[in-house]
């Protein structure tokens, strides 16, 4: 099943039938939001406003493992989420969609950022954190629709609340970031630890602080401004791809548990084996 996490401005998604609003309590708390259960086209899917109703979490307060277990434990397999990036490439143009493949947190460790720890050992690699076949599929029909979509980009996770200095932003160009953003560290990790196959649509608002000129720097007006005008344009797309198959499951993704855990079933307690069994699905 297919999960859409929307993003800044994205609190809903009206063309979704919706079937259920599910409030869940998972072992590592509360979810941003109830899930919605709904269809779509030919699919029924899930989704998860990420900052909750009327965007009342900041990127560094969101229940990120709650999100990713509430979903796993729902029936996601596959995970969209949408959101607002900065871009710190020239080519990559505010209104351009990014697909990140890769990502670089530089969220300095201030994040519930594992489901492992307290007496769970696992390493899972991330050496390749996202799903190919879900960016091909979205880019795909974004250039069916005439849409700009960029591949091949790195995402720099960034602490937030607040917009970063003209410093920061050229240190994430020279370490080779292509966008900045404040939320999918740790959302994507969790979702490999989960073996959800996970894609961003990152939606370029700004050209952060890096450009000399002052007038092209990131404001909380000029994002909310074109973000919005964006998100039309996001939500037509992600209808368009939903009256399709989805892509296929990445088997490497789906059972990226296999080979990462290290503390054995025999050591788990009742609780530990509990949610093992929703991550491990």
């Amino acid at each position: 099943m297919l999960a859409i996490i929307g993003g800044t401005g994205l609190y809903q998604f009206e063309a979704l039938e919706v079937l259920d609003s599910i409030a869940c309590e998972t072992p590592f708390g509360f979810p941003s939001a109830p899930v919605i259960k709904g269809r779509l086209g030919a699919h029924e899917l899930l989704f998860l406003t990420r900052h909750g109703a009327g965007h009342a979490q900041l990127p560094h307060e969101i229940n990120y493992r709650a999100n990713i277990f509430a979903l796993k434990s729902l029936g996601a397999t596959q995970i969209i989420g949408v959101s607002a990036v900065g871009s710190l490439r020239e080519e990559i143009a505010p209104g351009d969609l990014a697909l990140p493949d890769q990502y670089f947190d530089w969220t300095r460790g201030r994040r519930e950022a594992s489901f492992f720890g307290r007496g769970v050992a696992a390493h899972v690699s991330t050496a390749n954190p996202a799903s190919a076949n879900l960016i091909e599929w979205i880019a795909a029909h974004a250039q069916q629709r005439g849409v700009k979509v960029h591949k091949n980009v790195t995402y720099g996770c960034v602490e937030g609340p607040r917009l970063g200095t003209r410093a920061e932003s050229h240190f994430l160009r020279q370490v080779g970031c292509d966008v900045v953003g404040m939320t999918n560290v740790p959302e994507a990790f969790l979702a490999r630890e989960a073996q959800i196959c996970y894609s961003t649509i990152g939606i370029a608002t700004d050209y952060d602080c890096w450009m000399e000129d002052p007038s092209k720097h990131v404001t909380v007006d000029s994002i909310f401004a074109l973000y919005g005008q964006s998100l039309g344009k996001v939500r037509d797309l992600l209808q368009a791809m939903l009256q399709h198959d989805l892509p296929a499951e990445e088997p490497a993704i789906r059972t990226a548990l296999a080979a990462s855990m290290m503390t054995p079933d025999s050591a788990l307690n009742e609780v530990q084996t509990a949610w093992m069994k929703v991550l491990r699905s």
